[in-house]
């Protein structure tokens, strides 16, 4: 949830504050002429090329979250160096390109993928035993976990208008969690709207959106068909096994649909 910015952070915008100054001023003391810093407002503007929507309060949700952790000076400016800045825009991009939640990210960061400043692309699969293709699953379908968001929440991180997301409870898009009174939405269902919002720029409304259900639906139908013995199997260990190759198989699935759609958009636009 964005919150006002600090005194420190309206400085941070500020034309006539020399970056250089406040590099100087690290609590490392590492002189300005070893790695330019940048501050949140100059990283705004480094990524909003690519991303439209980049906000300082976006960034510091990112934070919040323990994806990012910028130097500080004593004043309490945010610092970002190249390798912030870098693994920032794999965090935006995993978002933007492959709709992944948080909490996978997290995971992938973790894992290696777009550390020590690294911009590394998404790679959908590696060459496994005997010349397969060994998937990398790119989303957990365990039950849920993490945090959970009011409406209130959800509406000022997004963007997206109340009217939208009772659209979508009432199409069977999202459902959320009643709890106190109050409806929360956890992670994955706080990410299909912020897609939903996106496509509602451009007019698509809740009803256009069965379509997509519709194909979740059948195709979540034919990888339990697939599957259903191992996950129904009462040893933990077949379970846990095929709860890996569903997660596996989701992630082929979804890449084939990438290229699918691709592939007739660009006889779209030829």
């Amino acid at each position: 949830m964005a919150t006002q910015a600090t005194p420190a952070e309206t400085l941070e915008l500020l034309p006539d504050r020399p970056e250089s100054e406040l590099a100087a001023s690290s609590p490392e003391g590492e002189p300005a002429k070893r790695q330019k810093s940048l501050t949140i407002g100059a990283v705004c503007k480094a990524l909003a090329q690519e991303f439209p929507d980049i906000s300082i309060s976006k960034i510091r949700y990112l934070e919040d979250q323990k994806l990012l952790t910028p130097r500080r000076t004593p004043g309490g400016y945010r610092l970002y160096t190249q390798g912030d800045v870098a693994r920032l825009r794999t965090i935006l991009r995993m978002q933007r390109d492959e709709f992944l939640p948080l909490r996978v990210i997290r995971q992938e960061l973790a894992a290696g993928r777009g550390g020590a400043g690294i911009d590394t692309p998404p790679a959908p699969g590696r060459v496994g035993r005997e010349g397969a293709r060994a998937w990398r699953a790119s989303m957990s379908v365990g039950e849920a976990a993490g945090a959970l968001y009011s409406l209130e929440d959800v509406l000022e991180e997004t963007k997206a208008e109340a009217k939208l997301v009772r659209e979508l409870e009432e199409y069977g898009v999202v459902k959320g969690e009643m709890r106190g009174g109050v409806r929360y939405f956890d992670e994955t269902e706080r990410e299909i709207i912020a897609a939903v919002a996106e496509l509602a720029r451009y007019g698509v409304g809740g009803r256009n959106l069965r379509v997509f259900r519709s194909s979740a639906d059948r195709e979540a139908q034919l990888l339990q068909s697939i599957l259903a013995p191992a996950l129904r199997s009462r040893n933990p260990e077949r379970r846990r096994e095929a709860i890996e190759a569903l997660e596996n198989l989701a992630s082929v699935t979804s890449h084939l649909k990438h290229l699918l759609l691709i592939r007739d958009l660009r006889k779209i636009a030829t």
